[in-house]
């Protein structure tokens, strides 16, 4: 029965995508991340991303909704990276392997230049934010249920064929999603929804937990010191923290906490020492390859042998940084580590100018949990191979399009300011000067509301 509701849903949707495009971005969205197909017996080979891809493109060249691409050090990055990534597998160390995980990055940054070009509003970034964190909150929950009926005995694992298919990633996908989630919390009004917002970040921590994700575990500390930091009121947080996270960790079983504590004696841990030994190779190939590494999928040519250094344990680099570094030389980690430095530098910007107006607190919550979430993504993601991981690249949206209207915002206050900077204002006096004030008031409000 699922098979038939997912399937006329999302096929009875293409004809609504011709009409709105940023439908099929949304839509796009929900299938990539939370891969709902996965779920049922009969549509998990069906294509449906590929159909809403080609609806959005075909309703972008028929429809006359606003469309700009922001051209931005943020978006101009990221965009020598994809073709570095495109050169770097063209001279791959096995060209053939190398080009069908080329193909299912550059569909996913295709949709993220797409997202840029179609969204454009307030409401958009809201929808985008309520769908990366509903898709993934989905399995946090489901997990965090699963991780409290069974006492923590059992890891939590995301849907199959995904990114976060693994225990680990889904545990670093649930800690990102946790600020998401306090953010919405932030904005929503009715009572039913901020406290099902709540639980929802309470059974995504149990989740996260309930992996037995040693890498997870150190996310979640650098999340939690830094969502402490940007909420709005420390000392409420702080004391909410306080009182949830000695409760979450002894919930957990005697073997998770013998888990965690192999973080410490790292050297006597088979499964630490082999991601060590996958770095390590990593930095070999970067040695003789500088430039463009092994291109994707390297570790499975025949001639990356020679890199390794231990032919009996060969495996991709578990860590975003060596990631890069291995499968697209020190010029692709470069890249990748510049994009995420101007992201934030974005985020922070946005912090700044907003922080004081009422009417655009929401952007200034908005960039500070994303700021919270990219902190454990950089965190985990030292230990998870998620370099790729669409989600991240999805938050670089919502803040590209924020400063965008966080910047409008400005501009159109400075103006309505300006605006009767002639006769009236040398005559007015204080007149003048309250109509200006008025008509700053009125701009603002105008650009929330259109906003």
């Amino acid at each position: 029965m699922r098979d038939i509701v997912l399937t006329v849903f999302l096929l009875g949707s293409l004809p609504f995508i011709l009409w709105r495009p940023t439908i099929g971005v949304f839509l796009w969205l929900w299938v990539s991340v939370m891969n709902p197909h996965r779920l049922t017996w009969e549509s998990q080979d069906v294509r449906f991303a590929y159909f809403i891809a080609i609806a959005t493109l075909v309703g972008l060249l028929l429809s006359k909704e606003p469309k700009r691409l922001p051209v931005t050090p943020v978006t101009v990055v990221l965009l020598l990276m994809v073709l570095w990534m495109t050169l770097s597998t063209y001279f791959a160390l096995d060209t053939a392997l190398s080009l069908e995980m080329w193909k299912q990055v550059t569909k996913i940054q295709f949709m993220v230049f797409i997202a840029l070009y179609l969204l454009h509003s307030r409401q958009h970034v809201q929808l985008l934010v309520w769908v990366l964190a509903g898709s993934v909150a989905f399995y946090g929950i489901k997990g965090g249920i699963f991780t409290i009926e069974y006492g923590g005995e059992f890891r939590v694992y995301g849907p199959r064929g995904s990114f976060i298919e693994e225990n680990n990633a889904l545990a670093l996908a649930t800690i990102m999603t946790i600020p998401l989630l306090y953010y919405l919390f932030l904005q929503a009004t009715r009572f039913w929804v901020r406290w099902g917002l709540l639980a929802a970040m309470v059974l995504c921590g149990f989740s996260a937990l309930g992996s037995h994700s040693r890498g997870g575990f150190l996310a979640i500390i650098a999340m939690i010191a830094v969502l402490w930091w940007k909420s709005r009121s420390r000392f409420v947080t702080g004391i909410a923290l306080a009182l949830l996270v000695p409760v979450a960790i002894g919930f957990m079983p005697e073997k998770w906490l013998d888990r965690m504590e192999t973080i410490e004696n790292y050297e006597q841990d088979a499964s630490t020492m082999s991601r060590i030994n996958a770095w390590t190779t990593a930095l070999n190939v970067a040695e003789d390859r500088p430039l463009v590494g092994a291109g994707f999928n390297g570790h499975y040519a025949n001639e990356y042998v020679r890199y390794a250094v231990d032919l009996a344990d060969i495996r991709p680099a578990h860590s975003i940084y060596f990631q890069m570094l291995g499968e697209h030389g020190y010029v692709g980690l470069a890249l990748f580590l510049l994009l995420w430095i101007l992201v934030w530098r974005d985020a922070s910007w946005i912090v700044r100018q907003s922080g004081s107006q009422k009417e655009l607190q929401w952007a200034s919550d908005l960039a500070r949990m994303i700021q919270v979430s990219l902190v454990g993504y950089f965190v985990g993601g030292a230990f998870l191979g998620l370099a790729y991981y669409d989600v991240p690249y999805n938050l670089l949206v919502a803040l590209v399009l924020t400063r965008n209207l966080v910047a409008e915002a400005i501009e159109n206050a400075d103006q309505s300011v300006e605006s009767p900077s002639g006769p009236q204002m040398r005559a007015g006096g204080a007149g003048a000067q309250q109509a200006i004030s008025i008509a700053g008031f009125g701009s603002r409000i105008g650009t929330d509301r259109s906003g």
